[in-house]
């Protein structure tokens, strides 16, 4: 029996890494940590009625972001360790099955487990107060898409310690994800891992959607919406369309592993072609979900900060649609060397040509916007200066790739490396920080310290110069990606060399914001105006953080920029309109039920990962029983007295 044990557990757990011991070791001391913390201070009931059971669009806001950090934690960590590999020829730092889980975790945390919680953080934390709802159309559903997430992605992460990562590239291509290269769990950990998130991400695209189209102020027209919450439109219409895709790829790949389909196994009837396909007609529109927001950021703070209305806002509105739909028509660039014929290249090419253009209709509305401003170079502004150049040099090196003649040499080259990491890194990554920058004293009403914050920002610049403009460079020379070693011939060592320098520079700027934060907390610079940027949409009009209830009474919106405007005429003394008495707010109560079955398709996953049915059926039932326990509740929501409303506002504004 003992000798069954260890066998089970040498099997379950990954084991001969130091690496991983030291992984292991740092969990397990984590989780005590975290345990002996809420024990102590007695705060489990506290976690478990504040936080887990919240359907408050604000505390799930920041439940996303708090996830989101700690992915790019691990990422990053993966990233550093890749190269620190590279650093050097021959190096043996890691072995070439390690070097293949990384390079596949890495990918799939910063796009899936990092950038798309961190984007629905901010639809959580900015659209509802945007356009003047006191939540979002659906707070049970919103919940739900947290923990779906949250549950997926412990389900990925925990695959490094049991049962072993996947190691077939971050986009699973087959044959290398089928059972025939891949078959032990770690690819069943991706397919489910990914499945469970990808749901709650669909679910916040349908909410989302729901929030922006019928819970608008009065009087606030389509046309009249500040330009982050028509991004965030534009985002989650790409992903109610593009997400559904990928729901059904990877559903046919775990058939085709779990049942023996052969959908994708080209002996067996099927075409690894057809999965490329699916996962890239997926894949390009989620480039565009994640950078289409990261947009909104900055043409909000372009206004803001250079004390000008949007130039050309019209335009940007047109612009961001038009990504959203000619992002599903640009697909086939990523396999010009697929053999399709010049046709069909030529028209992936022209496509991908075009998407640029919206684009740099966007850089020059900026550029207007700030023409002639009274500038202000606070955090925020410089994260969005230091964009623009970043973003024109991923968008020129992305049209160079869209000439299929010359792709057929920068495919699959360190080329292409370069240009898509200045792309995520300098256009999502640089835009997220901008808006946790810009609305950080709104949501946690404390302010950053200033001085810490340009710190993090040039050593976050100059880190990523240096460590993706030599990629460029090695690709021209000839390195392919995914190699985890090469020899001194190659006459590769010295740009490796500078590149790792800017990767653990960038990982400098990382702990620089730890501290920031944990300084500003420290600090508590107080933000007692509720508006300290000059702000010009309705956000900006409540106290900071926001109450429970976002808006003692729900405002009448009659322009754009409606909290600019009523500055204006408040300093001009003309008379504003009477506002309505306050009344009882009508709130949705919170809920466990999205934790419970959050979790229960956790234990699902598991179950289908280790093929044990044994769990993955109580773990389905428990799902269901979880949407009819959910279905049957009529009376989870209940109203703020006017009175409690008052002595709120009165606290919190001095006044009613």
């Amino acid at each position: 029996m003992w000798d069954s044990i260890k066998q089970f557990a040498s099997e379950f757990f990954v084991t001969g890494d130091p690496l991983i011991y030291g992984a292991d070791v740092a969990i397990v001391l984590t989780l005590a940590a975290v345990i002996f913390v809420l024990t102590y201070f007695k705060k489990w009931t506290w976690l478990w009625r504040e936080w887990l059971t919240t359907v408050d669009h604000k505390r799930i806001g920041i439940m996303y972001v708090i996830a989101a950090l700690l992915m790019m934690f691990r990422g990053g960590v993966d990233a550093l360790l890749m190269r620190t590999q590279l650093v050097m020829p021959e190096m043996e730092f890691l072995s070439p099955e390690h070097y293949n889980a990384i390079f596949t975790t890495h990918g799939v945390i910063m796009i899936l487990f990092m950038a798309m919680p961190l984007m629905f953080g901010l639809f959580n934390l900015v659209v509802p107060l945007q356009i003047g709802a006191r939540d979002v159309a659906f707070p049970f559903l919103n919940s739900l898409s947290f923990w779906l997430f949250f549950w997926g992605a412990m389900l990925f992460n925990v695959s490094f310690v049991i049962g072993g990562s996947p190691d077939t590239g971050w986009l699973a291509y087959p044959p290398l994800s089928q059972i025939s290269h891949s078959p032990g769990v770690g690819q069943d950990f991706y397919i489910w891992g990914i499945q469970i998130s990808g749901i709650g991400s669909l679910m916040t695209g349908i909410n989302f959607i729901a929030t922006i189209l019928k819970m608008r102020a009065p009087g606030m027209k389509l046309m009249q919406m500040p330009m982050f919450s028509w991004s965030v439109l534009s985002s989650s219409l790409t992903i109610i369309l593009a997400f559904p895709i990928l729901t059904v790829t990877l559903a046919l790949l775990f058939l085709d592993r779990y049942l023996g389909a052969h959908f994708f196994t080209l002996d067996g009837g099927g075409n690894p072609m057809m999965y490329i396909n699916l996962i890239w007609m997926w894949g390009h529109p989620e480039v565009y979900i994640v950078v289409l927001p990261a947009f909104g950021i900055f043409s909000e703070i372009v206004a803001t900060f250079s004390k000008k209305r949007l130039f050309g806002y019209k335009s940007m509105v047109f612009a961001l649609m038009s990504i959203s739909v000619v992002s599903f028509f640009t697909w086939a660039h990523h396999f010009f060397t697929m053999g399709s014929g010049a046709d069909v290249n030529a028209f992936f090419a022209i496509s991908t040509m075009v998407i640029a253009i919206p684009t740099g209709v966007k850089v020059f509305n900026w550029l207007f916007t700030m023409f002639r401003g009274r500038i202000s170079f606070k955090t925020p502004m410089l994260w969005t200066m230091g964009f623009i150049p970043c973003f024109v040099i991923g968008g020129m090196t992305g049209v160079l790739l869209s000439v299929a003649p010359a792709d057929f040499q920068f495919h699959n080259s360190y080329f292409l490396i370069a240009h898509f990491h200045q792309v995520l890194i300098g256009g999502v990554t640089f835009g997220y920080f901008a808006g946790l920058y810009y609305w950080w004293p709104k949501v946690t009403g404390f302010m950053l310290d200033e001085k810490l914050g340009k710190w993090a920002f040039w050593l976050w610049n100059i880190g990523f110069y240096l460590c993706f403009m030599p990629q460029y460079f090695l690709g021209l020379m000839g390195m392919t990606r995914r190699l985890n070693t090469y020899s001194w011939d190659k006459g590769w060592w010295d740009l490796n060399l500078v590149s790792t320098i800017g990767a653990f520079l960038m990982g400098a700027a990382f702990i620089v914001q730890v501290w920031q934060i944990v300084h500003g907390m420290k600090v508590m610079k107080r933000d007692t105006t509720g508006d300290p940027w000059g702000g010009r949409t309705l956000e900006w009009s409540i106290p900071s953080p926001a109450p429970a209830y976002n808006f003692a009474t729900v405002p009448v919106v009659h322009s754009r920029d409606a909290w600019w405007e009523e500055k204006l005429a408040k300093e001009q003394g003309k008379p504003l309109p009477p506002k309505p008495p306050i009344e009882a707010i009508h709130m949705p109560g919170n809920s466990g039920v999205a934790f419970i079955k959050s979790f229960c398709w956790f234990l699902a996953g598991f179950g289908f990962v280790f093929n044990w049915l044994w769990l993955a059926i109580p773990g389905m039932i428990g799902v269901f029983a979880c949407m009819l326990w959910h279905s049957f509740t009529y009376d989870n929501e209940y109203y703020i007295p006017a009175e409690e409303v008052k002595a709120t506002e009165a606290e919190i504004r001095g006044t009613v």
